[in-house]
């Protein structure tokens, strides 16, 4: 258990250290947005493998007995998250955690009329699915922790921009949008438009969805089926 703590410890300071705002410019500044995009999202996906193996190695603790909803709830929510990652991670976006710097457009909004901060929420879904549905010591450690960091990191995310912006000119952007998802939409206050962005994230979600659950791709990489209550 100790490796397994120690490679979380590890994965979530790397996330939290270059996050903070005088942190991440610096380093930007040092050695440019692309450079910096790119070992960031070089080193966050071998600080990820490392966890995976150190979670898999890492005993196994029941907490609950499997029930057939939770593996249904994480085949629903799990597409959604996938979903919201991607399309995010590529949208202009003022607000939170994205990939590009392209200028953001409040007329025609794309994932950020669903919530101002799709990639969160995303690995929000993807957490809490993986929590419910695995029932056991290390998985509630390590995706518990996951939900709680990306719920509370929309908070977080809000009071940065708030301050970047300055409270007037997020008011008046994010008053077409909504932390929590589909509650802007839902109160009538933002128009949905579809985009680019969202089509890769749909069909990124779409072809993962299919190889992991139909092509048995979530059985070759981790050793369980989802859909083993159905079949």
């Amino acid at each position: 258990m100790i490796p397994f703590l120690a490679a979380l410890l590890v994965f979530f300071l790397f996330h939290a250290v270059p996050a903070q705002p005088a942190v991440r410019r610096r380093l930007v500044a040092m050695l440019g947005r692309k450079t910096y995009l790119a070992a960031y999202s070089v080193l966050s996906t071998l600080l990820l493998a490392w966890l995976i193996v150190a979670a898999w190695a890492a005993p196994y603790v029941p907490l609950w007995a499997p029930e057939p909803w939770q593996a249904g709830l994480a085949v629903a929510l799990v597409p959604i998250g996938l979903f919201l990652a991607v399309a995010g991670a590529v949208s202009a976006n003022p607000f939170s955690v994205t990939l590009t710097a392209a200028p953001f457009s409040p007329e025609r909004p794309g994932v950020v009329a669903l919530t101002r901060h799709p990639v969160l929420w995303g690995l929000f879904f993807w957490g809490f699915a993986h929590t419910i549905a695995n029932g056991d010591a290390v998985g509630l450690i390590l995706f518990g922790t996951l939900t709680v960091f990306a719920g509370t990191g929309t908070l977080v995310a809000d009071r940065r921009a708030q301050r970047r912006l300055g409270f007037e000119e997020w008011s008046a952007l994010a008053r077409g949008t909504s932390n929590l998802p589909l509650a802007a939409l839902l109160a009538g206050t933002t128009h949905w438009t579809a985009d680019r962005a969202q089509a890769l994230g749909l069909l990124v979600s779409v072809a993962t969805s299919l190889y992991l659950l139909v092509a048995g791709g979530h059985v070759a990489l981790f050793g369980v089926d989802p859909l083993i209550w159905w079949r």
